[in-house]
C-alpha cells in the first residue's frame, strides 16, 4: 500500500465491514449465551428490533415482533423440557452492506432435556442459521434470525471411563 495513493474513504468502509462483522460475531454469542441461560427473553428480546423475527421451519414457529418472540423464549424456559443446553456456532460467514448484514453460520446444540417418564434425556440438533442485522441506534440488532435444523435426535451417554 502506498501512502501517496491511499485511498481514506475505502479504508473507512473496510474498517467499518470488520468493525461491524466483529460486532455482529458479539450479538451472536449473546444470543447463544441467552439462550443457554433458559432462553432468557430479556437477553434475547434486548438483541432483536422491535419488529424482529425468529424463524423455523423445522419448528413450525414465525415468531414476529416483540410480544411474538417473548412469548415464544418464555415458553421454552417454562416448558422444563431444557434442563440445560450448549449453543455452539462457527464458520461465519457475514456480509456487510452498509448498515444491513446477512450472515451464516453453523451451528450444534447440545442439551439435556426432561422426558416426560421423568428421565433425563440427551438431544442434539444440528445445522445452520441464516440471519439478517440491522444497524440502528449505533449499535447492531437481528432483524431475523433464522435457525434451519438439518438433523435432530436423541443419544445415549454411556458412564466415563476415565471417571475415578
Amino acid at each position: 500500500m502506498n501512502i501517496e495513493t491511499l485511498d481514506v474513504n475505502a479504508l473507512l468502509a473496510r474498517l467499518h465491514r470488520v468493525e461491524a462483522a466483529l460486532e455482529i460475531m458479539n450479538l451472536k454469542a449473546r444470543y447463544c449465551a441467552g439462550c443457554d441461560d433458559n432462553h432468557n427473553a430479556d437477553t434475547l428480546e434486548a438483541i432483536f428490533v422491535p419488529e424482529g423475527r425468529w424463524k423455523c421451519d423445522a419448528m413450525g414457529v414465525d415468531a414476529k415482533g416483540h410480544a411474538e418472540r417473548r412469548a415464544f423464549f418464555d415458553g421454552l424456559a417454562n416448558s422444563g423440557r431444557i434442563r440445560n443446553s450448549q449453543h455452539m456456532v462457527t464458520n461465519p460467514n457475514i456480509t456487510v452492506d452498509g448498515d444491513r448484514a446477512t450472515a451464516t453460520w453453523r451451528m450444534m446444540m447440545v442439551y439435556a432435556g426432561n422426558a416426560p417418564d421423568g428421565t433425563v434425556q440427551f438431544h442434539r440438533i444440528l445445522g445452520t442459521y441464516r440471519d439478517d442485522f440491522v444497524f440502528r441506534d449505533g449499535r447492531w440488532y437481528f432483524e431475523t434470525l433464522r435457525p434451519i435444523v438439518e438433523d435432530t435426535e436423541a443419544y445415549t451417554v454411556e458412564p466415563s471411563k476415565f471417571a475415578e
